[in-house]
């Protein structure tokens, strides 16, 4: 099992290995090894509304479901590559100021499956949901599947 890695060396990482991510007012994620949470700064993903753009939502939570996917193998020792298969997104409320992008990892049962299928098939996906929140409000909803398979 691998050293849980700080958040400020996981940002770092994604600015360097993403460089959209220099862009969208990323803070220092809080990785606890069950939960992701990543801040994110209004300004630099604001629409011609004033409120936050779509766009920017969507990919800081299909950033959020990678980065919680790549960092939980990592600690089980396993160096993948991780993609999104597929997702679904729901706007539920406008975003008007700095927010939240979270999600969490589900059951250990599922996550022991997840390995154990790695392991066996150089290849694993996990269903997360992934959530832009303001305060107390869930702003968007994003239902996503990652893909792991060697690299």
């Amino acid at each position: 099992m691998a050293e849980r890695v700080s958040g400020e060396a996981f940002l770092a990482r994604l600015k360097r290995e993403i460089p959209l991510t220099c862009h969208m007012g990323l803070s220092t994620p809080n990785w606890n090894g069950q939960q992701l949470q990543m801040p994110a700064a209004l300004a630099p993903n604001v629409n011609d509304k004033g409120t936050g753009f779509g766009g920017s939502q969507v990919a800081l939570a299909t950033l959020c479901g990678w980065s919680i996917t790549t960092l939980w193998l990592e600690e089980a020792g396993i160096k993948a590559s991780v993609v999104v298969k597929e997702s679904q997104v729901e706007y539920l409320k406008p975003v008007t100021g700095d927010f939240v992008v979270e999600t969490e990892l589900p059951t250990q049962a599922v996550l022991d499956e997840a390995l154990s299928r790695y392991r066996d098939r150089g290849r694993t996906r996990l269903n997360l949901e992934v959530r832009v929140r303001q305060g107390e409000t869930v702003a968007l909803r994003l239902q996503g599947q990652y893909v792991a398979f060697e690299p």
